[in-house]
């Protein structure tokens, strides 16, 4: 059974033009859309092929739909964002057929002090450990570890194999896939005499509502204060964030981003897959950081920041390195001459006035 064009407008809005009864059973691309299918166009320069599409209706913008509508013959909902309207028709349109029903698989072992809401899934061999709360319409998949004490939020959903460390909160609608780790230890060791002493970390991580976490991410627990995913976080795979980490509400990072100790990250932020951010620093809202940098001191103001080598052929990067390598003996004879200058009346060029 599929879902009624005017079911979609009215949990979402836009404009719909076209019979609101059409029926579509999911999302599917421009070129090769059905009779069933409702498609989308977030570039304008794809207008012919959604102008030809054979989907039974389609999601464009304002601007594109004029021209759109002059040769294409099905119905259409008009919205100022296309593509984030398709992110939330998507999710409707998957995510009821998804959830299992709720209950406790035979072969997991849950504590008898832990809290499984009615509403939630439990599945095989999961361990819930003694104090844990699952909250409603929570999704814990087949192998996954709940810790002491710890909390998942109402309709989060671990996908298999997620370990949740003891005392760990995560809040509504999250979603948390395979091989994650939330809440394992930080890395903090104390030195003397050239061995390292082990810290205890004994605070936690906190995590907010509608944050997605990538397969094979470790977020550490604190040393003593919380690390802390405000929300709407998001964050790909293979990605450390170390403890004591403030993450602000709305940032994303791609693949394999790392970030050190008590590094306090903004809101709205943005990191490219495989940048680096030092510990201890401060990152303001709204800072975007390109794939691959190193980002070493604090950022004060929002912007776009980029900080790596660009890619040359071996032996041009070899020789572009030798000149970085020589700068500050360079430098160093650039202001032997000023003085030499100086010292015989003449002005450096560029210095003058």
């Amino acid at each position: 059974m599929g879902t009624r064009l005017m079911e979609l407008v009215e949990r979402f809005g836009g404009r719909l033009e076209g019979d609101p009864q059409i029926e579509v059973t999911r999302i599917a691309p421009l070129d090769r859309a059905g009779a069933t299918d409702i498609s989308f166009l977030s570039n304008s320069r794809l207008r012919a092929a959604a102008a030809h599409s054979r989907a039974a209706a389609l999601i464009l913008s304002p601007l594109d739909e004029p021209d759109v509508a002059a040769a294409y013959d099905g119905a259409r909902i008009v919205t100022n964002n296309p593509y984030a309207y398709f992110a939330r028709t998507a999710q409707y349109l998957c995510g009821s057929a998804a959830a299992p029903a709720p209950g406790i698989h035979p072969s997991a072992v849950v504590h008898a002090s832990a809290r499984v809401d009615p509403a939630a899934y439990v599945g095989a061999h999961v361990t819930v450990e003694a104090g844990a709360v699952i909250g409603p319409g929570a999704v814990i998949d087949a192998g996954c570890y709940i810790g002491r004490d710890a909390s998942v939020g109402e309709s989060t959903h671990f996908f298999a194999n997620v370990t949740f460390h003891a005392r760990c909160v995560i809040g509504a609608r999250g979603i948390v896939h395979s091989g994650a780790v939330i809440g394992g230890d930080g890395f903090g060791f104390a030195v003397d005499g050239g061995i390292y002493i082990k810290i205890p970390q004994t605070g936690r991580v906190v995590i907010g509502d509608d944050v997605d976490i990538g397969s094979n991410t470790a977020i550490d627990r604190g040393a003593l204060d919380d690390t802390v995913i405000e929300d709407g976080v998001k964050l790909d795979n293979l990605i450390q964030i170390g403890h004591n980490c403030r993450i602000g509400a709305h940032t994303a990072m791609a693949g394999c981003v790392g970030v050190a100790g008590s590094a306090n990250i903004g809101s709205h932020c943005t990191f490219g897959g495989a940048a680096m951010i030092n510990g201890h620093i401060d990152i303001a809202d709204n800072v975007h950081v390109t794939a691959g940098t190193l980002v070493p001191n604090s950022i004060a103001e929002p912007g776009r920041y980029t900080g790596f080598y660009p890619i040359a052929p071996n032996a041009e990067w070899e020789r572009s390195a030798a000149l970085v390598r020589n700068l500050s003996a360079m430098r160093d004879k650039v202001r032997a001459l000023e003085r030499a200058m100086k010292v015989l009346g003449g002005e450096p060029v560029g210095r003058s006035g």
